[in-house]
Parts: structure tokens; sequence; C-alpha cells
């Protein structure tokens, strides 16, 4: 399983998505989920519209060239119309372990005539993923309760799929009994499973 650093390695919650939390994941080797939109017409880190000047998406990318390379980055797609930037600066960086995700499904389908790595989304609200076939893997949310079980995730695995599971507490809610009942099945070991979660130094731990 590898571990997807929720905005970055941060302990308070201000410093979510801000240049040191996302270069000390990489750092770290740890893989990075982060958020995406467009500001002056550049690619910025940001979930809201940005009040402040935002860090630049291509420095992001270009000290996971020189930091990881290999670790995988979850790109959560805040606004239409990103793909070409998108694409261009992920050929420039050579990103190549990469997937977007939480794009509307017209934006889905453009993404992919694009060439680029999208993820479908399941949760309690959308259980049947959008667009299964064409998507690269799954990312698995829960809003409001800890309803995915490890045959679901096994399912997706065995249909060829990735899959990122979203960790209870990027809801506010406890994480050790999911964890835990990851671990009791086997699934930390799985190629093709990811974790994002807010605690990446702690879940490091639990699952190795």
């Amino acid at each position: 399983m590898f571990i997807l650093a929720h905005r970055g390695l941060w302990h308070e919650p201000d410093e979510r998505n801000q240049p040191e939390a996302l270069r000390f994941a990489l750092a770290q080797g740890f893989g990075l989920e982060t958020d995406v939109r467009d500001a002056a017409g550049e690619l910025v880190i940001a979930h809201d519209p940005p009040t402040r000047p935002a860090q630049l998406l291509a420095e992001v990318l270009a000290h996971h060239h020189a930091l990881a390379g290999h670790t995988p980055l979850a790109i959560n797609i805040k606004a239409d119309g990103l793909r070409h930037q998108l694409k261009l600066l992920l050929d420039e960086h050579a990103v190549k372990n990469y997937f977007c995700f939480d794009m509307s499904v017209p934006e889905m389908l453009a993404y992919r005539r694009e060439g680029l790595c999208c993820f479908t989304r399941q949760s309690e609200y959308e259980p049947h993923p959008p667009l299964y076939e064409n998507a690269e893997g799954v990312w698995m949310d829960m809003f409001e309760g800890d309803w995915i079980m490890p045959e679901h995730v096994v399912r997706h695995l065995a249909a060829g799929k990735r899959v990122a599971l979203v960790s209870p507490e990027l809801h506010q809610r406890p994480h050790e009994g999911f964890w835990t009942r990851l671990r009791d099945a086997g699934l930390a070991g799985r190629p093709g499973l990811m974790l994002c979660t807010d605690y990446p130094e702690s879940a490091r731990k639990f699952f190795s």
C-alpha cells in the first residue's frame, strides 16, 4: 500500500497545501494528494479560489522530479478547463506516476481524449462509479460512514484498477478501525492500493 499525504505533510491545518508541507511529503518518500485550479493564467495549488499568491503546480512537479520521481501524485481537479495546461506541465516534468480525479463526467471524457490518467469515484452516494471501464483506477470516498469493506477493494483490484482509499479522518471521523480492517484483511501488501491520509507518518508505521 502506498501512502498519499493529503495536502502534504503538515501538523497544523493552516500548513495544508503550503510549499513546505508539499516538499516535506515528497522528501520523506510519500505520495502526494493536492488540489489544482487556475489563477491568473497559471495552474496553482489551492483547494478554494486563492486570495493570495499560491504555489505554482510547475514548482511542485519540479520538486517531485527532484525529490521523489516514482511516488504517485493524486491531482484533485478543482476547476474545468485545466487539461491542456496540465498535460503540458506533466510532460515537461516527465511525471508518469499520477492520476487526476474529481472532475465532472464531461471533463473526465475530455481528459481521457487528452491522454491523461483518470480515476473515477465511488462513494455511498456514487455506488456505480461513472466511466468505470475507461478509468485507470477508483477513488473510494466515505463522506458519512465507513462503508468500504475489503471485498470492495479486492473487486476493483481484480478488475485491473488501481485503488485510492480516503481515510476517515479526512471527514473528521476516527480512522483506527478502518486501518485495522485493511491490515487484518492483508490488503497492506497489495500492489495498486493507496491510502490518502492526514497522518502519513502514522500510516507508514501502522502498515509496515
